[in-house]
């Protein structure tokens, strides 16, 4: 039997409930929406992820459309795991009261093919049931497509090798243990499990092998408390869009540089890696008041030799490891695999793919470009407005670091000016008005307001600039980042 509805959704994340969200605009009470996901609940990686993880920014700006979260917290709280699950949760009740949602957990989706006016698209129920559905439109939300991260293969039979989405550092197993901690990876995980270790354990030995290091935004710079939103700080908005003025192709450097000395902070010497983490003053001070030794290296390997261990780092020096200590492997998570590419959308414009091969809308990651794209896809105009698309693992492997940030950047603001000149004022106003992913909405109305109109009123005159800067980067690094061919632009 082959299941009918309007849309069918892949994904039950922040992309997929920002896509539903959208879908549930546009679609009518008893119109269908078949949301799948291989998960056993909504909320994406969130139900895969360390139980101590926080959200980077303030909570009321991590939802579904502008879905308000019930949590009685202050505006600045950074919610944890289980409260970021039930927010998602509630979200996918809230979309129910407005169109007839039937949720399939526990699938896998296998493919889609585009016959006609219909898609026709294939899964695997968890039991090994084929599930076919035949659909108007497809939006596979993957996202960042996020795996956890299994414990690092160390050679040493000396080494405690853990990994933070199957072990809280917290818990008692680590608490009875005095032995020295290794962490592996300086980003937000490897903050987030220092931050907790130093908290539960003051005193004890913990190290951080931190890579090239990690340029954060700084939480006080961005999210100023009180009154303070009314004259300090600057809408994320605001930062970005200059950064894409300063941003001409090649200077990627001194972009970055200006960034990290207004808005940046770090708690390593250097910063070879920027992923749009945030971190305040307070949480820096108290993991670099608590670490012990932090290594500007990449761990290679742990070793027993004569009696003893060593850490091997991948410059070939090496570091002295007491026996039975702890090695928690916090690497990255964003764009650690590869996938096949695939453009964001189809030629026909039926199929939406979000997902890190063909991105138009980077901010925040896989979230915006669900909801804007969305809301494409239901006016007809997906396959019509000429987007430009940035392959970003292709990016990684070919182009530094810093130069995609820039690059993003750019494309978001170019990509934004196309969207805004293709739809009517009202309809780009309201869309605006429920996109609960603003940072922006962090400060008051009129410093809201007049980051808004400084973009509507230039963006046709900067788009030029950020053409030419993102046509530079393609040119110059041999990576797609321009309109999709095949959607016929």
């Amino acid at each position: 039997m082959t299941e009918k509805c309007d849309t069918c959704i892949v994904g039950a994340g922040i992309s997929g409930l920002n896509a539903l969200f959208v879908a549930s605009r546009y679609l009518s009470r008893d119109q269908r929406v078949i949301l799948i996901d291989r998960r056993s609940r909504a909320g994406g990686m969130w139900v895969d992820t360390y139980d101590y993880v926080r959200l980077h920014q303030p909570h009321p700006f991590f939802t579904a459309g502008n879905i308000e979260w019930t949590l009685d917290k202050e505006r600045e709280y950074l919610a944890n795991r289980e409260e970021v699950l039930d927010h998602l949760r509630h979200c996918l009740e809230e979309i129910k009261q407005r169109v007839r949602v039937t949720e399939l957990f526990g699938c896998e989706f296998e493919n889609a093919e585009e016959i006609g006016e219909k898609v026709q698209i294939t899964c695997r129920s968890g039991d090994g049931r084929t599930v076919e559905i035949e659909a108007d439109r497809l939006i596979k939300a993957y996202g960042q497509r996020v795996d956890t991260n299994a414990p690092l293969n160390l050679s040493s039979a000396h080494a405690r090798s853990v990994s933070p989405d199957f072990f809280d550092v917290r818990e008692s197993e680590m608490q009875n243990s005095d032995a020295p901690v290794w962490i592996v990876g300086g980003g937000k995980t490897g903050i987030d499990t220092a931050h907790a270790l130093i908290n539960e354990q003051p005193g004890r030995e913990v190290n951080l092998i931190a890579g090239p290091g990690t340029l954060f935004m700084s939480r006080d710079r961005l999210f100023p408390s009180g009154v303070r939103r009314w004259y300090k700080g600057e809408p994320l908005s605001s930062v970005f869009r200059e950064m894409a003025h300063r941003f001409d192709g090649t200077n990627e450097t001194d972009v970055m540089d200006w960034f990290r000395n207004n808005h940046g902070i770090s708690l390593t010497p250097e910063t070879g890696n920027f992923l749009g983490a945030i971190l305040s003053e307070s949480e820096k001070e108290t993991i670099a008041t608590g670490l012990n030794e932090v290594v500007m290296d990449y761990l290679t390997d742990v070793v027993d030799s004569d009696g003893g261990a060593e850490v091997v780092l991948r410059s070939g020096d090496t570091l002295p490891f007491e026996l039975g200590s702890w090695v928690i492997n916090c690497t990255g998570y964003i764009g650690r695999s590869e996938h096949p590419y695939e453009p964001y959308v189809s030629a026909n414009g039926r199929v939406l793919s979000i997902q890190n091969r063909s991105v138009p809308i980077p901010f925040p990651l896989g979230g915006g470009s669900a909801y804007y794209l969305s809301h494409l896809l239901f006016l007809g105009k997906l396959a019509q407005v000429p987007l430009y698309a940035m392959d970003t693992e292709e990016m990684r492997r070919k182009a530094p670091q810093y130069v995609i940030v820039a690059v993003m950047s750019s494309l978001h603001f170019y990509n934004l000016s196309l969207i805004a000149e293709a739809l009517p004022g009202k309809r780009f106003t309201k869309m605006i008005s429920q996109y609960g992913l603003d940072f922006n909405r962090w400060y008051p109305l009129p410093r809201r307001l007049r980051a808004s109109a400084g973009f509507m009123l230039n963006h046709k005159r900067d788009r030029k600039h950020y053409k030419r800067a993102l046509d530079t980067v393609a040119e110059r690094f041999g990576v797609r980042c321009g309109p999709v061919v095949n959607a016929g632009y």
